[in-house]
């Protein structure tokens, strides 16, 4: 395994991190039946420790909750809390009723407790505002999430998807006021999705802001041919609002990452991956695990070094897109309480 500083800080991570949303209680929240409970997460959690992989992300709207318990439980468990590092989020209402959401401070002093009582520890590494809330003055925001962390229950803050604009804005609200700055955005980045490149990527690059992508595998789309299912493609509506399963420009950059892989004896999601290494300020790609392969070929990635023309062949069919992200891959604020009455 290889680690390196997330952005700025000292604090040293994996230059991979499980994403935990897999694994949860297939009753509860809204990501499908693709879920794994406890027992059934419990080897990807070793697999992932034994590979060197040493950063965790999960979220209170995982599964209703499920996921931060069942990802703090099997770390306990498994690991030394000293030599790990657990991210997770709060926007996402837990409660169908007024501040059980969202960013006041109200929210996140209540959400950062529970997120700790389910997780199991005295502490978050890396807590995580999981998208922009257009009800709540950033100032609010930001000093709430300052003192959040000036109390110990979180080490560093971070940020997800959002507008460059609004990144800036809130990075320069701290500084403004000599409040805790996010050292780190979690965004959507990968060969079929690559609108960050525009803004966001130099912004985080220029600040020292360690970059996280989510879905950089584009929801299991580019690790594996395009006429090939799996029980989540077939059910994941988050994926089908993301990514157009038509479109041109996305065939064949899948097409010539087929090829690619045939020609270098290595797996596609391998390949995929090590793109992101080639992009300045990426510091960990999560990767998503329901199959032992998919953590091999995760690992795989680090050993795998692109020459320029094999960037340039995975690159040049992408046409621009429409952003998504920002608010999409989500459920409504005001319509879905995504979690448990009985964790909130």
């Amino acid at each position: 395994m290889k680690y390196t500083r997330l952005g700025t800080t000292g604090l040293k991570v994996s230059r991979l991190c499980l994403g935990c949303m897999t694994y949860g209680d297939t009753s509860k929240g809204w990501h499908g039946d693709w879920l794994l409970g406890e027992e059934e997460s419990r080897p990807f959690f070793r697999q992932a420790l034994e590979a060197g992989i040493n950063f965790f992300d999960t979220a209170n709207g995982y599964s209703g909750g499920a996921s931060e318990e069942i990802t703090g439980k099997l770390l306990r468990e498994m690991a030394r809390r000293d030599e790990i590092v657990v991210a997770t989020k709060a926007y996402l209402p837990w409660r169908g009723a007024p501040n059980t959401g969202g960013l006041s401070r109200k929210s996140l002093m209540h959400a950062v407790d529970d997120s700790l009582k389910r997780l199991g520890m005295d502490y978050i590494d890396l807590y995580q505002i999981h998208r922009w809330d257009d009800a709540t003055p950033i100032e609010e925001t930001m000093e709430a999430l300052h003192d959040i962390v000036k109390a110990g229950k979180a080490l560093h803050i971070g940020a997800s998807s959002m507008y460059a604009w609004q990144f800036a804005k809130a990075q320069e609200t701290a500084r403004a006021n000599g409040w805790t700055p996010f050292v780190s955005m979690q965004n959507q980045l990968n060969l079929l999705y690559r609108e960050e490149e525009r803004e966001m990527l130099p912004l985080c690059e220029d600040e020292g802001v360690g970059v996280i992508p989510w879905s950089p595998l584009a929801r299991g789309r580019l690790a594996r041919p395009r006429d090939e299912e799996t029980v989540r493609s077939k059910t994941d509506g988050v994926g089908k609002s993301l990514y157009d399963d038509d479109d041109a420009a996305d065939a064949a950059i899948i097409g010539a990452l087929e090829t690619m892989a045939q020609e270098r004896g290595d797996a596609m999601a391998s390949l995929a991956l090590a793109w992101h290494f080639t992009k300045p300020g990426v510091t960990a790609p999560i990767v998503g695990a329901s199959k032992v392969h998919h953590i091999e070929a995760a690992v795989a990635a680090l050993d795998i070094e692109l020459s320029d023309d094999e960037v340039e062949m995975l690159e040049a069919p992408y046409r621009p897109k429409a952003l998504t992200g920002m608010g999409m891959g989500l459920p409504p604020m005001d319509k879905v309480s995504v979690l448990d009455p009985d964790r909130g």
